[in-house]
């Protein structure tokens, strides 16, 4: 297995890590950050959050910069994006009631379509590489769900929401992504008998 694949693994490693930091309390107390009051174990949560999150351009940059893409990678990088914004995802409607369980429906069955629209053309023998658009879309998502769990820290000093407004951006580039995949992949189903 190469560097970037193992930072891959790394990624995937740290999601159930974050999941206990962030499901139990240990009794941390509570801390204050530029306006946001917050559990000290929702920050721990964030800081490996963002950890986990870059280790995806980590590990991207290493592959590309030394040629090593392959399609473990291909394979394992969207999964592993995926497994952690889904944790995150579901721990912030537990967590934080500003979050609608209908945005995060939407979000994750986009995420479980493509998955099946990749299974789909994996069996084809095509391995499908996240695109632009999808790395955007994994970004916006990244970045919300950091204000989330930061309980919107700074902005809150200004009175503006930044946090559900990068929800619902990465719910606009979330749909637009997944619209784009299976548009530039319609011939799997036009094709079907």
């Amino acid at each position: 297995m190469n560097l970037p694949n193992k930072i891959t693994v790394s990624r995937i490693l740290l999601i159930p890590v974050f999941v206990i930091v962030m499901m139990f309390d240990f009794n941390w107390g509570n801390m204050k950050l530029f306006g946001a009051e917050m559990p000290v174990h929702h920050f721990v949560g964030a800081l490996i959050f963002i950890l986990a999150s870059c280790t995806d351009w980590i590990d991207g940059h290493f592959a590309r910069k030394y040629n090593l893409v392959t399609n473990l990678g291909k394979f394992l990088d969207p999964l592993a994006d995926k497994l952690l914004v889904t944790s995150a995802f579901l721990l912030l409607i537990e967590i934080n009631e500003h979050v609608p369980a209908w945005v995060i429906i939407i979000i994750l069955s986009r995420e479980f379509a493509v998955t099946g629209l990749r299974s789909i053309l994996a069996g084809e023998g095509k391995i499908v590489a996240a695109s632009k658009l999808g790395k955007l879309k994994t970004w916006t998502q990244i970045v919300a769900i950091v204000a989330l769990l930061l309980h919107n820290t700074i902005f809150v000093l200004f009175g503006i929401p930044f946090d559900i407004i990068m929800l619902y951006v990465a719910l606009f580039f979330t749909i637009w992504s997944g619209w784009d995949y299976f548009y530039l992949n319609r011939h799997v189903f036009v094709n079907s008998k």
